[in-house]
């Protein structure tokens, strides 16, 4: 019997690497992703897990989590989960204090399966070993050229079968384009593969139901992601009523509650849950019995490599984004990447942990503390 191991050390790390292009969706635009990385250390056994957020989360993890996880039990990650969540309780918890508290729970999991010698995924169980995905990008910065360059890689080159593009340019004032965009994606990749759009809030109620209607019937769309902004619950409700599309939601999820609310208001045909955001695995999975109970599918947003160890142990998984920018960054910064070739991705069993290891030399350039 090995000795009772105790987590001895917690770091946070805090990168920023430039986009390939300028990006923007219907109401942001950027040119650069943080990620967030944690290290949750039992003696000389590491785990690794990060958040995609604002440097502020390394404060958070520092300042308040690692003192409450050195010294934990690195096998118990809910108790933990549970501990680091009261340890914010003043911070206030939705925000970057729950991307914190993910960036140390995907650690912890991680950490707690190298421990035991297991593979990630088979700690949490294989109840889908492959994990269906959706190429994801399609931004509104995108030309025609660039946006067809994108989804022909998607389709042709890795055979995914699902694909989505943001719409709601320019806070929905440029319906026009968007239905433009929608229908370029559908004439590039052909009439069997499943085209989805993410207005990212854009769209007023009735914009929403207008523009739902009108890629439905001209274009075939069948995912219809945040149509309106994902804090008008009953705006949700009012397009999934009054659309034959899925109406999706959920991303923004911090903490268990949210998904509950989300869900008793019929906002929505699938719940997104982001396992950087959350809580990490441990609320993500909370997040997914929530859907269950109600009858309802998840999907896993964006941090692909993180997503599938957990996605495929649960029943009602539907797929995981396979997100433009956070392929770039873990394939740039991690050995171990998962392979998107075929549409899926499968967690591999010969591995400890989620088998990813941070390239030391090649993350040190973009390294900011």
């Amino acid at each position: 019997m090995m000795d009772t191991p105790v987590v001895t050390e917690v770091r946070a790390e805090v990168y920023e690497i430039p986009t390939d292009q300028p990006e923007a969706d219907g109401t942001l635009a950027w040119d650069s992703t943080t990620m967030v990385l944690a290290r949750v250390i039992a003696g000389d056994v590491e785990g690794l897990g990060w958040t995609y957020a604002g440097s502020g989360a390394a404060d958070v993890i520092e300042d308040k989590l690692a003192s409450v996880a050195t010294g934990a039990d690195p096998l118990d990650v809910p108790s933990l989960n549970e501990a680091m969540a009261r340890a914010v309780r003043n911070l206030g918890r939705p925000g970057l204090a729950a991307c914190a508290i993910s960036a140390v729970d995907t650690a912890a999991w991680d950490l707690k399966a190298r421990l035991l010698g297991l593979a990630l995924a088979d700690l949490f169980g294989r109840c889908c070993p492959a994990v269906p995905i959706y190429g994801s990008g399609g931004f509104t910065t995108y030309d025609d050229d660039t946006t067809r360059a994108q989804l022909e890689r998607w389709v042709g080159e890795w055979r995914i079968p699902r694909v989505k593009i943001k719409i709601g340019e320019s806070w929905g004032t440029r319906p026009g384009r968007d239905l433009h965009r929608v229908d370029l994606t559908r004439r590039t990749v052909g009439a069997e593969v499943e085209v989805y759009v993410d207005a990212n809030g854009a769209y007023t109620r009735k914009q929403a139901v207008r523009m739902g209607r009108r890629m439905e019937a001209d274009s075939g769309v069948v995912w219809f992601e945040e149509p309106v902004s994902s804090d008008d619950l009953a705006g949700l409700a009012h397009v999934r009523e009054a659309c034959g599309l899925d109406v999706a939601a959920g991303e923004y999820g911090y903490h268990p509650a949210y998904f509950a609310q989300m869900v008793d208001a019929g906002a929505v045909d699938c719940l997104q849950i982001d396992v950087t955001r959350c809580g990490g695995y441990t609320d993500w999975l909370r997040a997914a019995g929530v859907a269950a109970g109600h009858g309802l599918q998840v999907s896993g947003h964006c941090a692909p490599n993180l997503h599938a160890h957990v996605a495929g142990s649960v029943a009602n998984l539907r797929h995981l984004e396979y997100f433009h920018d956070h392929h770039r960054i873990e394939n740039m910064l991690f050995d171990g990447a998962l392979d998107p070739t075929g549409g899926e991705l499968v967690p591999r069993r010969e591995v400890v942990g989620h088998g990813l290891a941070l390239k030391s030399g090649e993350a040190e350039r973009y390294r900011k503390r």
